[in-house]
């Protein structure tokens, strides 16, 4: 299930996120209510963490308040404006400043920790396509937490926005495996080990001669396996997933610096360089 961010009412929606009062928008405030608007949006996000974005409604979120659902429209107009309030109040609670002390790769590997921490706890967030920014106040301070790690380093603006983007996609993308092979398991109730399991042998049974047919992949394979680890008890695909992702992190921060490194040769070679 995929969601949109920005599919209510566009006023209504920027006035809630930012904090607009009743006032400012030249409205009638109406009469003094019962509940605050965060107060409805912590629920939501309590019952997405819980029972996932599926389980969110207005009326799900209105039980869980102890009122019913009609009465949470006078705070927010429906659920698509309530998606959106959901998920930039998710985004606050991320790390807003990081230390510079160890040079910018630390601290990158240190938002790439805490973002991928994140996306697990409220798995539902991945849900939320990035497609269509929510535009809300946090998600405009996350952004701008992860630009500013680069901010100094020497590259030009143009090449430190796509750095950002593909850092976040990686991410999103890297802890989506995780979260999807938790669900599945709730969803099917087989483990990914009796998964696998079960289909290896059926195929090695059907396509005897599938190692010769795909020798680089057989190779890799068997050469390159995820040594076991006793003392994990976290699902194979779960570790083999966080190992990839520390794999990835790696490989894709090793080609900032090399950027880094030609953009500050090529400002050196420059003839006016002093």
């Amino acid at each position: 299930m995929v969601v949109y961010a920005g599919q209510g009412d566009v006023k209504r929606t920027m006035a809630l996120l930012w904090r607009v009062s009743p006032e400012q928008q030249k409205v009638n405030p109406g009469p003094k209510q019962g509940l605050t608007v965060d107060e409805i949006v912590d629920a939501a996000i309590e019952l997405a963490d819980a029972e996932g974005m599926n389980a969110v409604s207005m009326r799900t979120v209105g039980k869980l308040l102890g009122r019913s659902g009609m009465a949470l429209y006078t705070y927010v107009p429906s659920k698509s404006e309530l998606v959106d309030l959901m998920y930039d109040r998710a985004l606050g609670e991320l790390s807003t400043e990081y230390d510079f002390e160890q040079g910018w790769r630390a601290a990158v590997l240190a938002w790439a920790d805490d973002y991928w921490g994140f996306l697990l706890r409220h798995p539902w967030v991945l849900q939320v396509s990035s497609a269509r920014p929510v535009l809300g106040p946090n998600e405009f301070a996350s952004v701008e937490r992860l630009v500013r790690l680069f901010d100094g380093v020497g590259l030009p603006a143009l090449e430190q926005r796509r750095i950002v983007g593909t850092l976040s996609n990686f991410v999103r993308g890297a802890a989506q495996m995780v979260a999807e092979s938790r669900q599945a398991q709730i969803a099917t109730g087989v483990s990914d080990e009796d998964w696998w399991y079960t289909r290896s042998a059926a195929l090695q049974e059907i396509v005897p001669d599938l190692d010769d047919r795909f020798p680089s992949v057989a190779r890799v394979e068997a050469e390159g396996a995820t040594p076991v680890d006793q003392c994990d008890e976290k699902p194979y695909l779960e570790r083999e997933a966080a190992e990839t992702f520390k794999a990835g992190l790696v490989v894709i921060l090793d080609g900032v610096e090399a950027a880094i490194t030609k953009e500050s040769a090529n400002a050196a070679d420059s003839p006016c360089a002093t």
